[in-house]
């Protein structure tokens, strides 16, 4: 029923637009004809041939593709109900009705596809956000040159205050940069050498060198905006079905206006009444609020949602968020941050400085996760490390290595008590961080005395407590699922206050799990794309956090966070629930419209022009409400 006019590209005025233009030059023309004909000024005849011309160019357009629709695809549509309708009201000589029908239908045809064509531009229009330009860095001169010359491996400077031309990864420079346009997340993102930076971000104080990573026209923004220009075409299953269902009912209706021309002959009534009747029906039973109820909403939510850094590859999964009562969450870098922090210090021969500025020393050049959390931990509080020598893995059980001359040992407790030490002053202390889910290291030195204990533990995302009560609030059940041991599972989920929990799966226990949880009904799975990309096939959506930057992660998920921040989900669900309210209450106010006008059309209470001012005006109104569907507020909770 869209226009189709081949102006996908169209950005300009909207009285430029060239449906909108036709039926804005036909109105003038037909209500010149109608003025000057009231006002005495033309006759009657001449009033009939000014809407003769005024007819052709408002129904140029719509008149085209319905007749090619027709010959094309064997479908009677709309636009053929209005063309008979049209047809109708000249037979009669009701040329004035017939080219009000024609200016309406052109303007409301022309305000929908003119709102589907913005709605696609508002998420195309976050590539000029990016520059145009790049400070290309060649022979250690800056040259200034077109963004779209940049070649993965280039290096470009990005000034103070200067947007991000392409994707890369910063070899020189501390900055913090906006990444709002990719990730939808308003803080700005701290960042250093090594650290991934995104097109279109706006960079802070600090000047930065960038390795280009990906051409401008393969950089992140322009993945997402094409892929929510695609999924903007995917249709869901509600849609489908609107669309067979408008296939089957127009031709029905064009039959039975058909039947009402031919009763007067077979039942001797009044050919004229019952001819004019028909015309009637042909407009009050078109359905064109309808059929427009479902799209216009699924593309204003995914156009929102895109805006947002949430990207819904298509109609369906937008239904599927509001239809969503259960989520199944993989903990590890979803719940938490997935990977370990220092989250106690026990000095015990020298101070907390002391004890991390060693272990720190111990540390320094392995590659072990706990490592990083010892030296983040003295990073974090302006420790150096102590200058350790001759540094050896003891495997699965710590390291070991020399500082000022003394051997000293970092390590779990087995560790010592293998070397005779005694811990018993500590194990209170040990088992009481074990039971919380925590890795316990001592720090030991040669003399067999215990320095110091560290415990770590991956963390909980700072608002996740949050999110998971912001979903009970929703009525959504949250299930735990993951590889992780039970005793840390149980603890996450009970600080979480989560509804279920199961750990120590393999993946395809985790499958198994998320079958069993669909017999309650949907089920969306959260997880980081990759690894649990079998469950998040098997659930009926899957999503994929902090995706930006992440080609398989976007590719595993139906629906990608591109923000490393869980309280994206919930905006994502908030606007899977608004569409399908958008949706429905557009088709309740189509179809008592229709319920409305289809009786007063057959019995005569309405006439032509009633009844098209009625059915163009409730179409304009179904693409009204439409578009609030990619409109939310949503109080988010604070993940700093």
């Amino acid at each position: 029923m869209a226009c189709g006019c081949g102006d996908s590209d169209f950005n300009g005025e909207w009285w430029q637009f060239p449906p909108l233009r036709n039926a804005l030059v036909a109105a003038l023309i037909a209500g010149a004809a109608w003025g000057l004909y009231l006002g005495g000024w033309i006759s009657a005849q001449m009033e009939t041939v000014l809407y003769w011309v005024a007819i052709p160019i408002g129904g140029w357009i719509w008149v085209r593709e319905g007749i090619e629709d027709l010959l094309r695809e064997r479908v009677i549509g709309i636009e053929i109900l209005m063309l008979a309708a049209t047809i109708g009201a000249g037979l009669l000589g009701l040329w004035e009705e017939a080219a009000a029908l024609v200016v309406l239908y052109a303007a409301a045809e022309g305000v929908e596809e003119l709102t589907f064509t913005r709605t696609r531009h508002a998420i195309r229009a976050l590539l000029d956000l990016a520059p145009k330009e790049a400070h290309l860095v060649r022979d250690g001169e800056m040259v200034t040159v077109p963004a779209h010359q940049l070649e993965p491996g280039d290096r470009f400077r990005v000034l103070p205050g200067e947007s991000v031309p392409t994707d890369g990864v910063i070899l020189e420079g501390e900055s913090s940069l906006d990444e709002s346009a990719v990730t939808g997340e308003s803080m700005p993102v701290d960042k250093e050498p090594g650290d991934k930076v995104f097109a279109a971000s706006i960079n802070g104080p600090g000047a930065l060198l960038v390795k280009a990573t990906s051409t401008f026209a393969d950089n992140t923004l322009s993945r997402i905006i094409h892929l929510v220009e695609e999924a903007q075409d995917q249709k869901g299953r509600a849609q489908q079905w609107m669309e067979r269902f408008g296939r089957r009912y127009s031709p029905l209706v064009l039959l039975a206006s058909l039947l009402m021309l031919g009763a007067p002959w077979v039942f001797d009534l009044d050919v004229y009444l019952w001819s004019e009747r028909a015309v009637v029906l042909l407009v009050a039973a078109a359905p064109c609020a309808l059929v427009i109820s479902l799209p216009i909403a699924m593309s204003a939510g995914i156009a929102g949602a895109g805006k947002r850094g949430i990207l819904i590859k298509g109609g369906a999964h937008l239904e599927h968020l509001g239809e969503i009562h259960t989520i199944a969450f993989d903990k590890t870098g979803t719940l938490t941050h997935g990977r370990p922090a220092v989250t106690n210090v026990m000095a015990i021969e020298d101070d907390e400085a002391t004890l991390l500025a060693r272990a720190a020393g111990l540390e320094r050049f392995s590659e072990h996760p706990l490592a990083r959390a010892v030296l983040q931990a003295a990073e974090r509080r302006g420790i150096e490390p102590a200058p350790a020598e001759k540094t050896h893995a003891l495997t699965g059980a710590g390291i070991e290595g020399r500082i000022d001359g003394a051997l000293w040992y970092l390590g779990k407790p087995e560790l010592f008590e293998q070397r005779g030490i005694d811990l018993s002053p500590w194990l209170e202390d040990i088992q009481r961080w074990q039971d919380e889910a925590k890795t316990v290291v001592l720090v030991g030195s040669e003399d067999g005395k215990i320095h110091g204990i560290l415990a770590m533990q991956d963390t909980l995302r700072e608002n996740a407590p949050q999110v998971i009560g912001a979903l009970h609030a929703m009525g959504i059940r949250t299930v735990m699922l993951t590889g992780d041991n039970p005793a840390t599972a149980q603890l996450i989920a009970a600080q979480l206050g989560m509804d279920d929990v199961r750990a120590g799966l393999k993946p395809d226990e985790k499958v198994t799990a998320v079958q069993e949880l669909l017999r309650d009904g949907p089920v969306l799975m959260v997880g980081d794309g990759v690894n649990d990309a079998p469950a998040l096939a098997a659930a009926t959506c899957g999503v994929a956090m902090g995706a930006a930057g992440s080609d398989a992660a976007i590719e595993a998920a139906d629906i990608a966070l591109m923000a490393d921040d869980l309280a994206k989900l919930l905006e994502a669900l908030q606007l899977g629930r608004k569409a399908r309210r958008v949706s429905r209450e557009n088709i309740v106010f189509a179809l008592v419209v229709l319920a409305i006008l289809i009786p007063a059309g057959v019995s005569g209470m309405i006439s032509i022009a009633m009844a098209v001012i009625a059915h163009e005006g409730s179409e304009l109104l179904a693409v009204a409400n439409g578009l609030r569907a990619g409109r939310i507020r949503l109080a988010r909770q604070d993940s700093r």
